[in-house]
C-alpha cells in the first residue's frame, strides 16, 4: 500500500506562487504515474497535472503555461509549482499515485492541502 502526504497549501494572493509537494512511502515500488486533482467547493474533482514514467506530462488545459509538474525519485516526491495563481484555482489539491497490480492498476490518494487565492 501506498501512503500519500501533501503540503505546501495555504493562502496566495492573486497573482502569486505555491508549490506543493506530495511524498510517497511504503510500498512504492511500481508507482508508474502520479499527479493531482483539484476539488473546487460545488464542483466535481478535475485532473490538474500528472506525471507518467518516461517523464510524460498532461496538463488540465486552463492551467497549462502557470502549472508545472515534477519528481524527485530520490526523495520518492512530486511537486506541483504553481504560478499566476487566480481565484479560480482555489480548491482542495490531491495528490495520487499509480501503481501496477498485474494487469491493472491501484490508485492511491493523500488527503488533500487546501490553496485558496484572494486578495
Amino acid at each position: 500500500q501506498v501512503q500519500l502526504v501533501e503540503s505546501g497549501g495555504g493562502l496566495v494572493q492573486p497573482g502569486g506562487s505555491l508549490r506543493l509537494s506530495c511524498a510517497a512511502s511504503g510500498s512504492i515500488f511500481s508507482i508508474y504515474a502520479m499527479g493531482w486533482y483539484r476539488q473546487a467547493p460545488g464542483k466535481q474533482r478535475e485532473l490538474v497535472a500528472a506525471l507518467t514514467s518516461g517523464s510524460n506530462t498532461n496538463y488540465a488545459d486552463s492551467v497549462k503555461g502557470r502549472f508545472t509538474i515534477s519528481s524527485d525519485n530520490a526523495k520518492n516526491t512530486a511537486y506541483l509549482q504553481m504560478n499566476s495563481l487566480n481565484p479560480e484555482d482555489t480548491a482542495v489539491y490531491y495528490c495520487y499515485a499509480d501503481k501496477a497490480s498485474g494487469s491493472t492498476f491501484i490508485r492511491s490518494w493523500g488527503p488533500g492541502t487546501q490553496v485558496a487565492v484572494s486578495s
